[in-house]
């Protein structure tokens, strides 16, 4: 629910504050007053693109600023916005609230902030979508397009359609999956044949060499220690015939082993115990060198003592070193390409027979769609039948009682080179992302006239009214939703105009509801009713702002909408007489 929305210096509006609630809220004011500017606020909020001319006369930039709350809205808006704020950092304000602002200078620059996180003005448009809906003039044309007719009856039918649609749409994917690839292997047939080849004689040079992972790391290291042999057995020998004297010497005592052997002899048989206790330490040391002993006895048997073997290496890292010129630029990279091309050469295979198989698996997927495009258009044209029924129902009371609705579901044909064509009982059509329909709202506008399409049989008025119908049935399936109507009720009066605004109450009640109007008709349905006024400082600046009205004024604002009469006891009587009439309407809407 949107709860507060502060502009600066957007067009004739310098600085204005205005509070939202909950139910129906009307704006008001004289023509020129600005309140075209708070819905074009509203707009920015959405996401919209900016427009410098909107900027007021001799100001920096214009600032709108938006308080919404979640709590109101359904589950899956909640859900929705969560992830909004989750992927842009942003966090709520202290009472649970989030605040977006959009900016706008005056060389067209514009910035988005949410949460206390700037992000593009696309996110505000990804946060705004599920809380909400701006219906304005150019709203309204909007209308007249077939996908959003579509969408109106998907959203219409969402229970039974929903799980259709994306049935339909799962399989649509799995079936132009294997329909591109039967495609490009078939048409390129002798280009991907070429492509094999080469895959299979780089695979047969990989395999013929059979790297190991690291090998070619390890060998470096084995190359370094084979280059350095002699001097590497000559160190280790020296110090193992240090330590346990040549294995091939007469024993003179020299060696390290004999010497600690001799010390720990005399001290074991001194009298002093302060010598005897050495003993146990020096017989550690001797337990030490013998160890190294050992490891240095292993160390030279582990030489290589094949004088070719530095030569078997470096053939071999010759070998290696032709593989990573070609493929990567180590033995990890060629065996990690080597897997990624059998992988792709596993889907290259352009044999009859391959192709005769994958041919199948489209076919089968192919009928699996055709199945759900079925399904879904039988829904569709069940639930056309009750949505046409309700809107014209909802017309009967906007004084339209002759006119009748009619939602049309009819197939798409296949165009030339179509990227999806689906032959459908012996029909050749397009399976869009969507479906295999289209949906063309018709309106006959009194008895006996020729149902047309809306774009050629709804004047503004009727295209208003059609569109608040609408509105009105699909209110349940957006439970708490804000929704802005910018003068819905353009080109109607009288009595057309006190059921707009019963219809208007009544969408309230699920929803928060903000209306621009000219009409007192209108107005007087509001649970909260805000003016624009319009003042001149006496330099030729104009100035505008909004302000919420007392029971009082708001007697006063209706006087004046009916056709200025604000200044007289007759003017009065007859708004208090259509604020009554309101209230009575609104127990029965």
């Amino acid at each position: 629910m949107l709860t507060e929305i502060r502009i600066d210096s957007l067009g004739v509006i310098s600085t204005a504050t205005a509070q939202f609630h909950e139910g129906l809220t009307v704006l008001t004011g004289e023509t020129g007053a600005g309140k075209t500017m708070v819905v074009t606020s509203l707009h920015l909020l959405s996401g919209a693109r900016a427009d410098a001319g909107r900027v007021r006369l001799g100001a920096a930039r214009a600032v709108v600023e938006g308080r919404f709350t979640v709590e109101d809205v359904n589950e899956a808006a909640r859900a929705e916005v969560g992830q909004v704020l989750e992927s842009a950092a942003a966090e709520a304000d202290d009472d649970g609230s989030i605040i977006a602002i959009r900016t706008v200078g005056s060389d067209g620059r514009s910035r988005a902030h949410l949460g206390g996180r700037g992000v593009p003005a696309s996110v505000l448009a990804d946060f705004t979508a599920p809380l909400l809906t701006v219906h304005g003039q150019n709203d309204q044309l909007r209308l007249q397009r077939p996908e959003q007719q579509l969408s109106a009856l998907d959203q219409f039918a969402a229970e039974t359609v929903g799980p259709l649609l994306r049935k339909y749409q799962v399989h649509r994917r799995s079936w132009l999956d294997a329909r591109n690839e039967l495609l490009e292997r078939t048409a390129r047939s002798r280009e991907l044949a070429l492509e094999a080849d080469r895959l299979k004689h780089s695979l047969a040079e990989i395999d013929a060499i059979a790297p190991e992972p690291g090998e070619d790391v390890r060998i470096v290291g084995e190359v370094r220690r084979l280059s350095d042999l002699d001097s590497l057995r000559e160190a280790a020998a020296t110090a193992h015939d240090a330590l346990a004297g040549p294995a091939d010497a007469p024993e003179d005592g020299s060696a390290a082993l004999e010497l600690l052997g001799a010390a720990r002899s005399r001290l074991e048989s001194a009298d002093d115990p302060a010598l005897s206790a050495l003993a146990p330490r020096l017989g550690e040391a001797i337990a030490v060198v013998v160890d190294l002993t050992t490891e240095l006895s292993g160390y030279l048997s582990d030489l290589p003592s094949d004088p070719g073997a530095l030569d078997s290496l470096l053939t071999r890292q010759a070998e290696l070193k032709s593989l990573t010129r070609k493929y990567a630029p180590d033995i990890d990279g060629v065996i990690a390409w080597a897997d990624e091309a059998r992988a792709r050469l596993d889907s290259l295979d352009v044999s009859e027979e391959a192709l005769t198989k994958l041919a199948g698996e489209v076919d089968i997927a192919a009928e699996r769609v055709r199945a759900a495009a079925r399904k879904l258009t039988a829904a569709r044209t069940k639930a056309a039948g009750k949505l046409a029924a309700a809107v014209s129902a909802e017309l009967g009371g906007l004084a339209m009682g002759k006119a009748r609705l009619e939602v049309e579901v009819r197939p798409v044909p296949a165009a030339a080179q179509d990227s999806a064509p689906l032959t459908v009982d012996g029909a050749e059509l397009h399976a869009g992302s969507s479906g295999v329909d289209e949906v063309e709202f018709r309106l006959s506008a009194h008895s006996g006239a020729q149902s047309l399409p809306l774009s050629k049989s709804a004047s503004g008025g009727e295209l208003s009214r059609v569109m608040l119908a609408l509105e009105v049935v699909l209110a349940s399936s957006d439970h708490g939703a804000t929704m802005v109507f910018d003068e819905v009720d353009a080109g109607v009066g009288g009595r057309a105009a006190v059921e707009i605004g019963r219809r208007l109450a009544r969408l309230a009640r699920t929803h928060q509801v903000i209306v621009v109007t000219h009409l007192p008709q209108v107005a007087a349905f509001a649970d909260t009713h805000l003016v624009v006024d319009k003042s001149d400082d006496g330099k030729g600046k104009v100035n505008s702002g909004v302000r919420a009205l007392t029971k009082d004024e708001r007697v006063i604002e209706l006087a004046r909408m009916l056709a200025g009469l604000d200044d007289t006891e007759t003017g009065r009587a007859h708004a208090e007489e259509l604020l009554e009439t309101a209230r009575a309407e609104r127990a029965t809407a």
